[in-house]
């Protein structure tokens, strides 16, 4: 058993991967031969990620909030407490606060073997952002 202290400090996500404010907390980084990162991400109102995919897909897990997300050619989908979502492989995707809540979600995801994790795309607009809701 490995036990390990927060020392780090709570981050603001950069303005290249995100719109509006957002924080982050880190709950796993890699560690070979885990290739596993994690983080607890917390959107304000308003605030979402870029487009980006994941070498391995992504895990989100909803535990506060209302949120939205997308997959590149599908409906803006609304997400709360105790939703699951699973983004495939290289799925084109964004995901963040409604935009009248704030939201916070764990975020699960695997290293390819140079240690990417994400890659980033363009900014959602605001046209994309408000897009149609799937219901």
């Amino acid at each position: 058993m490995q036990i390990s202290r927060n020392s780090t400090e709570t981050a603001t996500g950069p303005s290249d991967w995100f719109t509006g404010t957002v924080y982050l907390d880190t709950i796993a980084t890699p560690s070979p031969p885990s290739r596993v990162a994690a983080a607890s991400v917390h959107f304000t109102p308003g605030a979402r990620t870029a487009w980006h995919t994941h070498p391995f897909g992504q895990n989100l897990y909803v535990t506060e909030g209302v949120g939205l997300c997308q997959r590149r050619g599908g409906p803006v989908e609304v997400i709360r407490p105790g939703d699951h979502i699973f983004f495939e492989p290289g799925e084109d995707h964004w995901h963040g606060a409604a935009p009248d809540r704030f939201m916070t979600h764990i975020a699960i995801q695997e290293a390819d073997d140079s240690g990417s994790l994400v890659t980033w795309g363009d900014h959602v607009t605001d046209e994309e952002y408000g897009g149609d809701r799937a219901e």
